[in-house]
């Protein structure tokens, strides 16, 4: 049985104790932490497969554009 490819956006945050966040916006509750890049995009890989088969995954209906800042 083949697996479905999927293609995430992945968002990374560095919090104020300089732990790396990584979320993941198209999986609700899918995020995790490292204290690297490395680890933490190591990790949040993990973290999807644990989502989508911890689930059964449908696909977004909208598509990622950009991050925008506003101050």
């Amino acid at each position: 049985m083949r697996r479905k490819a999927y293609d995430f956006v992945v968002l990374i945050e560095q919090a104020s104790d300089g732990m790396f966040i990584a979320k993941v916006p198209d999986i609700q509750g899918c995020y995790t932490q490292g204290k690297t890049i490395s680890q933490v995009l190591d990790r949040i890989k993990e973290a999807i497969q644990i989502c989508l088969e911890a689930e059964e995954f449908e696909s977004p209906k909208t598509t990622f554009v950009a991050p925008v800042r506003i101050k």
